[in-house]
């Protein structure tokens, strides 16, 4: 043993004393937070304290909801919906500065918490800890709610969630739940809303948060009944309970626009300590509509509401990750364009997400955290009080006058109604909580009873549905045999079949499937399974470049070998005297862009690629666009392909680095932003039109027809085009993607175009 001197021993001592009496996580320590990490959207990312002039990262383990809730508070959002760990927002540097985090949740900052000690750490830098947050980030942060009648700030104090208790039996069996007692978590508990000064303003604020769009009047006098006998009932506690303050929060102010009710005015003691809180009031009761009136009487002749239809912009949101949320695009002078962020906040977003049907944004995105649109900008500067039905009602003006560009585009995200559907499916036997087996809990012989689903016919469009059911996203690969991972002991029986789904669908459960279960190959390897991303590309053709490029050759016989082999040309090329003769081929350039928010990449590796002799190239994907001539019914009078020889970044925008490249057997892809042009001049991008009569027809191009690598959205992947043939020339025009206008323009082409071959 060292031998101490003895004048030592005292300040040793004390030193103890003072590491014992102070622990890790009780230091006055002023921290400041950020996030950080590859561009994504607000309110995510990797965690940073800056801590004695220096930031840091926070290590995963022990890092829990609990710290990700404070940390977002801190960060001025309201509330986290989740955290994330191994890096997944990238690897920070410089020190490690909090590990083995542990917060109660009601914490006023994350330096509050306990941890080992500031800079003491076993990890590294491949274990940083990220958050997601809700709810928009502003630089003063919410309204507090206060301890007494003042309406001002109290430091440390916030509600965190909102939820109604159904009292009535039918509310108790609906989901999601729609009426009842409305209770906020304050400091981490739950408490109870007085009813005195209770508003319809604060009613549509609870049910915008709860993801309804709208709130409806209720039967209080029914409810005052209720709660009468409830005083009464010598069994229950209520009347115990509801004579504590802390039982209740009271005098709630909204004004009705409030994206959240943390945001509303109010007290959550009375001035008074010994005054009771609710005097001759009971709980606040809060009914929702779960859609607008105007959805639910579409067609039916009772919509009244006073929206003028000369205002009302149809929207849509595009390349969201998760059910209600995405791009804003409006549909205006018949075409679909999107939003500018200028001035974009949550009143403007909240009007986009009632029209919808959800309920209050919980984020107003700007800078194209959503992707970027293709098309027009249509609307700027949009201002919205957040009392108007459509988005048309609110003042904006035309994004021309504003030189905007689609860096700038908006996007939400919305309130969504708690369904309960992630309960009904799960993954099993993955290497990830992203990947594996498809289990669903369905009702077999009366009881629910966990499963698995048939392989046979399962693709992207089933698997992003399961995705998106468990909150994690889109679907990168939908595999038809699962042999390298076991499902869950309890689910061994397959219990759906033959699903067939849209893939707009938000449970498995609402998709097409057989009804008595009918799979030949049994499950066990042969079940579904999925593996999910957070992000995905988006092919989207310029529409535009192909209209002004297309134009007639024939072309010798001579010079279409490789073409021949490749099976470019019509079956009739195969009976030519070949090298003599020609064929007539309809040529176009066409431009493809990656508005989505990861890499477009080939599903196979170089490896797998295959290398065609003739043109002396590898394809790596065999068929990647589906050229087709059609008459006005819709039957195909000629076709033509292109395989992917070269999938590269042709050009990217300004800022952007291109980062795929053919030469040399580089990698192949399209970056996110950038875009690959195939010239009109190449072999195969064309359609052989020698056979075709003159006429009138509809070009189409198919970006990916089938579905080998997962996009986020595939209804943008077809573009047609109105095309007219004279036997010697080719006009083409009113060239757009399949979701570029609204259905009304698309029928009005088509309808001019019957009308003008005498169809009709």
């Amino acid at each position: 043993m060292m031998a101490v001197p003895n004048g030592s021993i005292p300040i040793l001592l004390l030193a103890l004393m003072l590491c014992w009496v102070v622990p890790s996580g009780q230091e006055a320590a002023q921290v400041h937070l950020r996030l950080a990490g590859p561009r994504g959207p607000a309110g995510e990312g990797r965690l940073e304290v800056l801590y004695q002039g220096r930031w840091g990262t926070v290590c995963d383990d022990g890092f829990d909801f609990h710290a990700a809730t404070v940390a977002c508070r801190q960060l001025g959002y309201t509330a986290a919906i989740t955290w994330t760990h191994s890096a997944t927002y990238g690897q920070g540097e410089g020190p490690i500065w909090m590990d083995n985090v542990r917060c109660g949740g009601s914490e006023g900052s994350l330096a509050e918490c306990t941890h080992n000690g500031w800079g003491t750490s076993d990890c590294n830098h491949g274990e940083d800890a990220g958050v997601v947050c809700s709810g928009q980030h502003l630089p003063d942060g919410p309204p507090e709610v206060t301890t007494s009648g003042h309406l001002g700030k109290v430091s440390g104090l916030s509600l965190e969630e909102v939820r109604l208790k159904p009292i009535l039996a039918r509310a108790k069996l609906s989901m999601p739940v729609m009426e009842g007692a409305v209770e906020v978590k304050h400091n981490g508990r739950w408490r109870q809303v007085c009813d005195a000064g209770w508003t319809r303003n604060n009613s549509r604020v609870v049910c915008g948060m709860l993801g309804f769009p709208r709130e409806k009047q209720v039967n209080i006098s029914f409810y005052r009944k209720l709660w009468n006998m409830k005083l009464k009932d010598l069994n229950s506690s209520l009347k115990t309970l509801s004579q504590k303050n802390s039982f209740w929060v009271h005098r709630v102010q909204c004004q009705g626009v409030e994206p959240h009710l943390g945001w509303c005015p109010m007290q959550v003691a009375p001035l008074d300590p010994h005054q009771h809180a609710c005097p001759r009031g009971m709980h606040a009761i809060v009914s929702c509509l779960p859609a607008p009136a105007s959805q639910k009487d579409k067609g039916k002749g009772k919509d009244k509401s006073k929206t003028s239809l000369g205002k009302v912009l149809p929207v849509r949101l595009r390349a969201g990750t998760h059910a209600g949320e995405g791009r804003v695009e409006v549909l205006r002078h018949g075409q679909w364009g999107t939003v500018c962020d200028k001035q974009w906040d949550l009143a403007a977003a909240s009007v986009v997400c009632r029209q919808l049907g959800y309920g209050t944004a919980k984020q107003a995105l700007v800078g194209a955290q959503m992707g970027q649109g293709l098309g027009p900008i249509h609307l700027s500067e949009v201002q919205c009080t957040g009392h108007e039905r459509s988005l048309g009602e609110c003042r904006f003006r035309d994004a021309e006058q504003s030189r905007c560009q689609h860096e700038a585009d908006a996007a939400v995200r919305c309130h969504m109604p708690h369904m309960d559907f992630q309960s009904q499916v799960r993954l099993a036997g993955g290497r990830s909580p992203e990947e594996g087996v498809v289990e669903v809990l369905v009702p077999v012989q009366g009881q629910l009873q966990w499963g698995a689903v048939c392989g046979a016919q399962w693709g992207l469009n089933e698997a992003m549905v399961v995705c998106r059911q468990l909150g994690l996203g889109f679907a990168s690969h939908a595999l038809q045999e699962t042999w390298y991972w076991a499902g869950s002991p309890d689910a061994t029986q397959v219990v759906m079949s033959g699903v067939r789904c849209a893939g707009t669908e938000l449970a498995l459960q609402q998709c097409q499937h057989h009804g008595p279960v009918h799979c030949p190959s049994g499950g066990g390897r042969f079940s579904a399974g999925v593996t999910c991303t957070a992000h995905t590309p988006d092919l989207v053709m310029n529409a535009q470049l192909v209209q002004e490029t297309a134009y007639l050759e024939d072309r010798p016989l001579e010079l279409l070998y490789c073409a021949h082999e490749e099976r470019c040309l019509s079956g009739s090329a195969d009976h030519m005297q070949w090298p003599y003769g020609y064929r007539r081929l309809l040529r176009f350039s066409s431009q493809i862009h990656n508005l989505g928010r990861a890499d477009f990449r080939p599903r196979m590796g170089r490896h797998a690629w295959t290398w065609h002799q003739c043109h002396r190239h590898f394809h790596s994907i065999e068929v990647f666009t589906h050229y087709d001539l059609l008459t006005l019914n819709g039957s195909k009078v000629a076709e033509g392909h292109k395989a992917s020889f070269c999938l590269e970044d042709t050009n990217c925008p300004e800022g952007l680095q291109r980062r795929f490249a053919c030469a040399n057997f580089g990698e192949q892809g399209v970056s996110v932003g950038c875009w690959d042009t195939y010239r009109h001049d190449i072999d195969c991008q064309w359609i052989d039109i020698t056979d075709v009569p003159p006429g009138s027809y509809t070009f189409q191009v198919v970006v990916n027809p089938k579905h080998e690598v997962a996009e986020s959205d595939f209804s943008n992947n077809v573009m047609r085009c109105q095309c007219k043939y004279d036997g010697q020339r080719i006009w083409m025009h009113g060239c757009h993607t399949s979701d570029a206008y609204g259905a009304d323009v698309v029928s009005d082409l088509e309808r001019r175009e019957r009308l003008a071959n005498n169809l009709v």
